[in-house]
């Protein structure tokens, strides 16, 4: 039996000495132009990446989105079978920010798990823990619910008050707590905002983060890792993907996403270790 999630996760920190996490956001108008025209363009521009950048990262996370707009979720599939064939052991976190109640969260959650493989997928838990649970019935599969994100307009409804603490805060306590039944349970906390995922590492002490917002978005590594960063120094997927994807734009786009995300990488551990 594969190992859960969080096993894998743990195991790719050490592995590979790393807490980056790269999303695969394909935008067509950026794929190298010598890619552009084939038919399976996508999935050679992202396996391309992936291969490049295995040995750096602890996850990846391609983005629902850009696939299934163009028509691209067989190349979806197919990226996926890549990864867990030619890099096993690293974790793919499908970025879906799925949200729904009852049988229709559960053919969700078919998706990502069965039909995409995924080891681990973003959820949104604000219809509550009956749009969380089917989620948790696929044992050993990450969820990872979303809980202070990095957009301008998180705060709007995030951070109002509910009953003497923020939203977001009473989504962290519930996910340390008594929703995580299983113990895959994960939170997306962006970086562009430190002091809020300072209080949801105190308040989650041993949940997985998934961090976004750093390199095109603007957030700070210094400041992510030190509020973060669990007691043994990792408890972060930290992602970028834009600054690392579109590094270069030539034939050796490869090698150009490789150098950024060492640079990533480095860049990192050095806030880790400082």
């Amino acid at each position: 039996m594969a190992a859960s999630f969080t096993v894998s996760l743990r195991e790719a920190w050490a592995r590979s000495d790393s807490l980056l996490c790269v999303g695969l956001d394909p935008d067509p108008a950026r794929i190298p132009p010598h890619l552009a025209h084939r038919p399976d363009a996508i999935l050679r521009f992202c396996t391309a990446i992936v291969d490049a950048t295995a040995d750096l990262v602890c996850a990846f996370k391609p983005q629902i989105a850009y696939f299934a707009a163009q028509r691209a979720e067989d190349q979806l599939e197919a990226l996926i079978a890549h990864i867990h064939a030619r890099h096993p052991g690293v974790p793919v976190v499908l970025d879906a920010k799925r949200g729904d109640i009852g049988s229709t969260a559960e053919q969700y959650a078919r998706e990502a798990f069965e039909r995409y493989r995924a080891d681990a997928v973003t959820v949104n838990p604000y219809m509550g823990f009956d749009s969380v649970e089917p989620w948790l019935a696929h044992a050993g599969r990450g969820v990872i619910l979303l809980c202070r994100t990095s957009n301008p307009g998180g705060a709007d409804l995030q951070s109002l008050d509910v009953g003497g603490e923020r939203l977001y805060e009473r989504v962290a306590r519930l996910a340390a707590g008594t929703w995580n039944t299983g113990g895959e349970l994960g939170l997306v906390v962006g970086a562009t905002v430190p002091a809020e995922l300072a209080r949801v590492r105190a308040l989650a002490p041993d949940l997985p983060l998934l961090v976004p917002g750093i390199g095109a978005q603007g957030g700070d590594v210094a400041a992510t890792v030190a509020a973060g960063r669990d007691a043994a120094g990792v408890g972060m997927m930290i992602n970028s993907s834009r600054a690392i994807l579109y590094a270069g734009r030539g034939e050796d786009f490869a090698e150009a996403a490789r150098q950024a995300a060492a640079d990533t990488r480095d860049a990192i551990n050095q806030y880790r270790r400082s």
